[in-house]
């Protein structure tokens, strides 16, 4: 098996620090399709956000992560442990969680083994859940700018994993039962300095960056502030895709 790619440790605190939270929406839609809320694994954690939202509702929270750099930056809770492990491979119990969950980084697993370890641990009709999060929308005007650095100017700066966001999941297998869809909205509200910090967290702004000495988002920045209310709060969207299913 190849090894994990790891593109966020190195800027972990940008990570912690901008990257926005999922809606409230999102988690009342997990939680009707638990069954028991005895045990949870948030695979891929990150910074933990997700496993803190979890922790409001579940006995016990597993958070796992390829990047000490990245739980570092994680909230510490009592019933919450941190670990590292690789998605594929943990050190957990054989049928432990009654969800699973995997927020923005399926993309980056082998998806074949991650699967071959999750219906190892979780229990019998329990839920895992994935999901993502495309390109933000402001307004037309932005929206094409925006686009056009997502596609053109860092487009080939993206590892080829990416693909997957883009197309939403579909053509990553899901083979579970009762599979459901569902799309949600995160809103923010941000000047356009947190914008933009937003973006520099993007893997494919710090490839640029790497091979060309410079920050592709500067240039951005000066286009967006052209056609954008000066120091106005920006409504800022981001489209949500979640899979849900439930285990044998």
């Amino acid at each position: 098996m190849l090894p994990p790619k790891d593109r966020f440790s190195a800027h972990a605190h940008q990570y912690a620090q901008f990257r926005p939270n999922y809606p409230d929406e999102l988690y009342t839609y997990i939680y009707s399709r638990t069954k028991n809320f005895d045990a949870a694994w948030d695979c891929a954690t990150g910074n933990g956000q997700v496993a803190l939202q979890l922790a409001h509702k579940f006995k016990q929270v597993y958070a796992t992560d390829i990047s000490q750099k990245q739980l570092d930056h994680a909230t510490p809770k009592p019933h919450i442990q941190y670990t590292i492990a690789r998605a594929e491979q943990t050190p957990f119990q054989n049928q432990q969680f009654d969800l699973i969950t995997v927020g923005q980084a399926l993309h980056w697993f082998n998806q074949e083994a991650f699967y071959n370890e999750a219906r190892r641990v979780a229990k019998p009709q329990a839920q895992i859940a994935v999901w993502g999060y495309g390109v933000l929308k402001i307004n037309n005007e932005a929206d094409a700018i925006i686009n056009q650095f997502y596609t053109q100017t860092i487009g080939n700066y993206w590892d080829t994993e990416r693909h997957h966001i883009d197309t939403q999941y579909r053509n990553i297998p899901f083979p579970f039962k009762q599979v459901e869809q569902k799309n949600f909205i995160i809103h923010r509200h941000w000047q356009l300095n947190q914008l933009i910090n937003y973006l520099n967290t993007w893997s494919g702004v710090k490839k640029f960056i790497e091979q060309n000495n410079h920050n592709p988002t500067n240039e951005l920045a000066t286009q967006l502030t052209q056609i954008l209310p000066n120091n106005n709060t920006l409504h800022i969207k981001f489209p949500v895709f979640m899979l849900s299913g439930l285990f044998d």
